[in-house]
Formats: C-alpha cells, sequence, structure tokens
C-alpha cells in the first residue's frame, strides 16, 4: 500500500497518549507495537500496511490512529505484569545492547532507555557489570528519573537491586527514564526488567521518537569529565561526571533532538593524552566507532543503518595536541591526515548526515588550523560539503574549573548555546539564539562630516577599537561610531556589556538601530569617568533588525579620546 497522508502531529499524538493518565492500553485487537507502526507510517518513515485504514474512508490519517487508540480498553483487574526492556516496550538512547540474558546494556556515556508506564505501582531492576567492585571511585554512575523528577542519583554498587519507580493504591501515567552519567571507560548500567500493577495488556510503550537526531564523537570534554568536580586540583572520580551536564546532551536538550555519544576520555584522532610527548595509539576513537563500546562483550558492530543522524558533531583534538604540540609542523600534518581518513569513513556509515568539527574548549587552539585543513580536504576528496567547523571557545577561571582543569557546569552550557546555534545554521533552522552573543562577529567602523577631523583602529588581538577626535564638528552627529552586524530578534532579550573608556564628565549618546530602517530598538547615553568602566544593561527589542548596528555620537568635542572594548549582546531570552 503506498503512502496516501503525512501527518506531523502523528508522534506528538502518541505522546499525548502516553501521559493520557487514564488506566487504558489493554489492547483488544492491537499491540502498542501496531500503534507504533502505524504513527511511524503517518510520519512518512515507514510504508502504510494493510489493515491500517481502520474507518474506512480509504485514507489513512491520525483519525485511524485515533480509532486504534480506542480499541485499548481496560480489563478492570490489577494484576502484576514482568516486562522486558526490548525496543518493542522502551525508547533506546544512545549505543546499547540488548544480550542474551535480557539485559539493555547502556554502554556509552547518556545511554538510556526512556518509556511511558501505566500502573498503580512500577519498580524497576538495575544490573552491574564486573565495574561495580572497582574502586568506589571509579563505578558507574547512574539516575533514575520519573515525570523529570531525578529520584535517584547513585554509584552503582552491586550486580542487581530493585528501584521503585511509584506506588498507590490508584493508576497513574508516568514517563520513566534510566540514564546512564558516567562514560564507558568505567563499565555499563544494565536494565533487565520492569514489574507493574497493572490492568493494562500493554503497560508499558516507548516514548516519541524525535524529529532531529545528533552523534556526538569525543574525549572527556564530552563525557562531562569532573563537570561537578569542586576545583581543578581534584582528581578524576565518576561522581562528579555526569552527561546530563555535558555541552552533548545540553545541544540535545535545547533543540528537542534525540542523541547518541561515542566519547572516551584521554582520546585522540592519531594519539591519545600522553605525558612524554610519544603516540599513544591504543586510545584511538577512529578504532572504536564502528562498536557499541570499547571493552569486551561491548565491543560489538553497532549498526549504523538503523540508528541514522541528522548531524555528527566531532570534538577530538585536545589529547591529540600533546602529541602533536612537540613538532606541530610534522605531527599537526600527521592529525589532519588521520582526521581526513575518519570524516571519510563517518560520512560513508551517516552518508546523510551533517559534520561539525570544534575544539578549544580547554585550549589547544594550535590544532584547529589542522581541523580546517582535513575539511578541506575531505571536501576536495568526496565533493561533500555539508560540513562546516568552528573554534570552540576556550574555558575562563571566571566560569569556573572542573576536575583536572575541565570544563564547569557553566562552560558546558555556553558551549551548547553555541553548538545549538551552529547546528540550526547549518540545517537552515531558525536558532533561538539563546546564550548566543550575537555581537561576537560586529564589524567596527567610524565616520565623520561637516568640518569634524578624527582617527580611529581596530586592536584584533582584543577586539577593542579606539576613536580620537581631533575636530569634533559641530554635534553630536558630526562624528560616529558603529558596532555593525548585528542579528536582533523581536521581542527578544538581551544583556549589553562593554568596557567603555572617555574623558571625565563627556557625555556619549549611543543607539542601536537597525541600519536598513533606522528604526531604534534601544536608546542611552553614557557619562565618561576618565578611566575604564563597565556598562550593562537589558533591553527587549520591540522589532527585529538582522541589520542591527550600535552607534556611538562623539561629535562636538575636540581632542576627545573613545576606547570600546569587549563588546557583547546575548540573548536571554
Amino acid at each position: 500500500m503506498k503512502k496516501k497522508k503525512f501527518v506531523t502531529s502523528a508522534v506528538s499524538f502518541i505522546s499525548a497518549l502516553a501521559v493520557s493518565g487514564t488506566a487504558v492500553w489493554a489492547a483488544a485487537n492491537y499491540t502498542a507495537d501496531d500503534l507504533k507502526k502505524l504513527g511511524s507510517a503517518l510520519l512518512g518513515e515507514s510504508d502504510f500496511t494493510e489493515g491500517q485504514d481502520l474507518t474506512g474512508d480509504n485514507v489513512i490519517d491520525v483519525y485511524d490512529l485515533i480509532t486504534m487508540r480506542e480499541s485499548f480498553k481496560s480489563t478492570g483487574e490489577f494484576a502484576e505484569q514482568i516486562i522486558n526492556i526490548t525496543e518493542k516496550n522502551v525508547k533506546y538512547i544512545g549505543r546499547n545492547i540488548y544480550d542474551e540474558n535480557n539485559v539493555a546494556w547502556l554502554v556509552q556515556s547518556g545511554s538510556a532507555v526512556e518509556f511511558a508506564v501505566n500502573a498503580k505501582s512500577a519498580e524497576i531492576t538495575i544490573n552491574g557489570d564486573g565495574n561495580t567492585e572497582s574502586d568506589e571511585k571509579y563505578r558507574p554512575r547512574y539516575a533514575v528519573i520519573v515525570d523529570g523528577e531525578i529520584i535517584l542519583d547513585e554509584l552503582l554498587s552491586v550486580k542487581e537491586k530493585t528501584v521503585q519507580l511509584f506506588e498507590g493504591t490508584s493508576p497513574r501515567t508516568a514517563v520513566v527514564k534510566v540514564i546512564h552519567l558516567s562514560e564507558a571507560n568505567n563499565g555499563a548500567v544494565g536494565v533487565s526488567k520492569l514489574k507493574v500493577d497493572s490492568d493494562a495488556a500493554v503497560p508499558a510503550v516507548p516514548t516519541a521518537k524525535k524529529d532531529l537526531s545528533i552523534e556526538f564523537i569525543g574525549d572527556s570534554i564530552t563525557c562531562a569529565y569532573g563537570v561537578e568536580g569542586k576545583d581543578q586540583y581534584e582528581g578524576f572520580m565518576t561522581s562528579t561526571e555526569n552527561f546530563m551536564k555535558s555541552y552533548a546532551y545540553l545541544t540535545a536538550k535545547q533543540l528537542d533532538a534525540d542523541y547518541s555519544a561515542v566519547c572516551y576520555s584521554g582520546h585522540g584522532i592519531v594519539s591519545g593524552y600522553s605525558s612524554s610527548g610519544d603516540a599513544v595509539t591504543d586510545s584511538l576513537v577512529p578504532d572504536y566507532y564502528d562498536y557499541v563500546g570499547k571493552y569486551g562483550s561491548y565491543k560489538v558492530p553497532w549498526d549504523f543503518a538503523s540508528h541514522e543522524n541528522d548531524v555528527v558533531v566531532i570534538n577530538l583534538g585536545t589529547n591529540d595536541n600533546t602529541y602533536a604540540s612537540k613538532d606541530y609542523e610534522t605531527r599537526g600534518v600527521e592529525y589532519a591526515e588521520k582526521y581526513t581518513e575518519f570524516l571519510t569513513h563517518i560520512h560513508e556509515v551517516n552518508p546523510d548526515a551533517y559534520i561539525i568539527c570544534t575544539v578549544g574548549t580547554m585550549g589547544c587552539t594550535e590544532m584547529y588550523p589542522y581541523i580546517e585543513m582535513a575539511v578541506e580536504s575531505f571536501k576536495k576528496s568526496s565533493g561533500y560539503d555539508r560540513i562546516m567547523s568552528y573554534q570552540s571557545a576556550t574555558h575562563t577561571q571566571a566560569d569556573g574549573m572542573g576536575s583536572d582543569w575541565h570544563p564547569s557546569e557553566k562552560t558546558q552550557q555556553n558551549s551548547a548555546y553555541v553548538l545549538a546555534d551552529k547546528i540550526c545554521q547549518a540545517l537552515g533552522m531558525e536558532s533561538d539564539q539563546i546564550g548566543i552573543d550575537v555581537a561576537s562577529e560586529a564589524v567596527f567602523s567610524s565616520e565623520y562630516k561637516d568640518d569634524a577631523n578624527m582617527s580611529a583602529y581596530f586592536s584584533d588581538w582584543d577586539r577593542s577599537y579606539h576613536v580620537t577626535t581631533v575636530r569634533g564638528g559641530t554635534s553630536k552627529e558630526s562624528i560616529q561610531a558603529f558596532v555593525s552586524g548585528i542579528d536582533i530578534k523581536k521581542d527578544g532579550k538581551y544583556n549589553l556589556t562593554f568596557k567603555l573608556e572617555t574623558s571625565d564628565g563627556v557625555e556619549i549618546p549611543f543607539v542601536i538601530r537597525s541600519k536598513s530602517t533606522g528604526e531604534i530598538l534601544l536608546e542611552d547615553t553614557i557619562t565618561g569617568t576618565g578611566s575604564k568602566f563597565a556598562y550593562e544593561k537589558e533591553f527587549i527589542s520591540p522589532a527585529a533588525a538582522a541589520d542591527a548596528e550600535m552607534v556611538f555620537s562623539l561629535g562636538g568635542v575636540d581632542n576627545l579620546r573613545l576606547s570600546l572594548y569587549e563588546v557583547k549582546a546575548v540573548k536571554i531570552g
């Protein structure tokens, strides 16, 4: 049967069924799998099949989905049921495997299972591997989340335990998620069965697949190593590693995307972390990318065909720098060559994905030109141009440091803001710009008229702009300095900050306006203090202006010097 209709709201409808709060889903004629298949077909992800036109109108649409849903009736008798954690009953997130003992192993950082359950009570069995017997500092960390609330967050120290999800005298519907918070280097977390007291023949269903899927490939930064560490002098512990505070998880959350991560601390492209400067070749992500995990029973091939990604993000090079820094001219090129090979393979197994490459969060910005070299080489050899790179902003002491000088929670969040915006640009999506400095790539310039005269220069080192007036002219508008190329959204809330230095008592009016229409978005006056001072103001823009500019009016004063530093306009709402 051919696809008859494409209904974009079908998955949302299925999600609504999962949280309706009624004691239903006991199917007389259909199963949860039937419901899932019909929803998939309505989204255009699979073909329609015979028997899905339930209303008999020769059109398969959301009304057929409603009809199928209405056939799910309560039996009225509550009984204990045991449900296996298979993809028929739960949604797998990330790289997981289901073994011969009916255990779903959450292998990689952020790997999870998620489902909606309808019952009076529910409990889930958690399993541990050999790493439960490791030193307490290195045991796997996981969390159990019910309706968005973390009910358990701990290190896994036993081979098996039962976690009560909820209990009561009347049925409820809840969305449950079990997530691996630490990394694959320190073992996996198992989930083996769900026990419910329910009157439903189908008490648990997978949550809906999201429209966007992103894969993150990285090292300790992606794993969120030490993100909860007290300072940079504290060593590694899995108890301070929390993938839900990684830029990867936060990016996916911001874009409402499904995600998968492949990340190992200390790993790289051409060398893992090296204290000696010699290549460490047993810690290379490309060698393990094709597998669910790196070690033991988890080293099984990953099925790329069944897990298509819209975007693949690569954040590797920080550990390579410990090797390449000894001879950038030779080893940097070697890194670029291996990076190109990896890009080629990533494209082979993700043929339709947009690829985004970055480095720089922990410094090592010397590696970035070699990433650019690799990207250009890949584009030339493959003819594939859906790829971009950008240099991540290096973390600062002001934003705090995690364990062993790793990124803090604030740095991870800032990185997520930037990456989410980059993904929107790459895919042609509208970015909400939250957390983005829309003045980060602004252009500085100035002009004078009437009988005024002035000079100006821009310092690329610290992106500061300096104007000196010789003759001020007849009015404030005789000399003006511009900060152009700022994209402002209508009703957007912005935090404008900069530092300014000018003569004591001199008043300088400035505005933010649309360059094309002249509409004023913000207007204020600054009074000089004779030394550098900080300006900060929050404002809500009354209009959109993709060509917004800041205009400082400096005329009317002879021999005036103005210096402008650290101009930022960060969207905060």
